[in-house]
C-alpha cells in the first residue's frame, strides 16, 4: 500500500496550486508525440491529464491505485481516457514494454527512493524504456535555509482546510511530509540530494545530459532549490 492512497481524495485540492510545471512537461510531450510518452509517478493525472488533452498518448505508472483511480476518473470527465493507459508499478520496476522517446518523472517523485542503489536501479530502468536518442526529464529539489527555518517542525495551512508539516533532517537529508485534511491524511519521507551527485547518478546509469535548468522557463541552473533534468540515452 502506497502512503498517498490514503490522501487520493485530498491529493488535487493539495496540490492545486502548483501549476508552474505543466506547460514544460507538455511542450516536451508534444515534442515526443510520435509514441507515447511514458510518465513515473502519474499520480491523479497533474501533468498527464493536459498532456493528454494537448492529444500525446500517455503510458502513465504510479504505485498508488487510489491515486491511479483517480487520475482514471477526471481522465474520463476530461475526456482523454483513451489517451492514457494506467499502470500500478514501482518506479525501480515500470511494468512497461513500450519503447518510447521520452520518459518523465514530474514534481520530484524520484526523492522518494531512500539510496544510491534505489537511484541508480530506477534511472536504468527509465533508460531501458527509451529508443536510442530518448530523453528523460525529471525534476528535483534541495531546501534552502530560509525554507527549512520557515517551515521546520510546524504545520502550515497550503490550502483551506489542508494542513502541511515539513521536518528536516540536515544530516539524513531527508524530509518528513505530513499532510491532513477532512479526506485523508498521510505522512511520507522525501531524501534529497546535491545537482552534482544526481549529474554523477545519470552518468552512472548510461545517460547524457543536455540541460540543467533551475526553474520550468528553461533558464540555466545557477544554484538554488529547484533543478530540471534533461537527460538524453548514450
Amino acid at each position: 500500500m502506497s502512503e498517498y492512497d490514503s490522501i487520493a481524495q485530498l491529493y488535487d485540492p493539495w496540490s492545486r496550486g502548483v501549476v508552474e510545471d505543466i506547460s514544460f512537461y507538455v511542450d516536451e510531450a508534444l515534442q515526443a508525440a510520435a509514441r507515447p510518452v511514458v510518465e513515473l509517478g502519474v499520480g491523479t493525472g497533474r501533468i498527464a491529464i493536459p498532456v493528454a488533452m494537448a492529444g500525446v498518448h500517455v503510458i502513465g505508472v504510479d504505485s498508488s491505485a487510489g491515486m491511479l483511480e483517480v487520475c482514471a476518473r477526471r481522465a474520463t470527465e476530461a475526456g482523454v481516457a483513451e489517451r492514457l493507459d494506467l499502470r500500478v508499478g514501482d518506479l525501480r520496476e515500470p511494468p512497461v514494454d513500450e519503447r518510447v522517446l521520452l520518459v518523465t518523472c514530474p514534481f520530484r517523485a524520484f526523492l522518494h527512493l531512500t539510496n544510491d542503489d534505489d537511484r541508480l536501479v530506477a534511472l536504468r530502468a527509465a533508460r531501458e524504456l527509451l529508443v536510442g536518442g530518448g530523453r528523460l526529464i525529471f525534476d528535483v529539489f534541495r531546501p534552502s535555509q530560509e525554507d527549512i527555518d520557515e517551515t521546520d517542525g510546524r504545520w502550515i495551512e497550503r490550502e483551506p482546510g489542508i494542513d502541511e508539516r515539513a521536518d528536516w533532517d540536515l544530516e539524513a537529508q531527508t524530509l518528513t511530509l505530513s499532510v491532513r485534511g477532512a479526506a485523508g491524511a498521510t505522512t511520507m519521507q522525501l531524501w534529497w540530494l546535491e545537482p552534482e551527485r544526481w549529474l554523477a547518478l545519470l552518468g552512472d546509469a548510461g545517460f547524457a545530459v543536455e540541460h540543467v535548468y533551475g526553474w520550468f522557463d528553461r533558464r540555466p541552473y545557477r544554484g538554488g532549490e529547484d533543478t530540471v533534468f534533461v537527460a538524453r540515452r548514450s
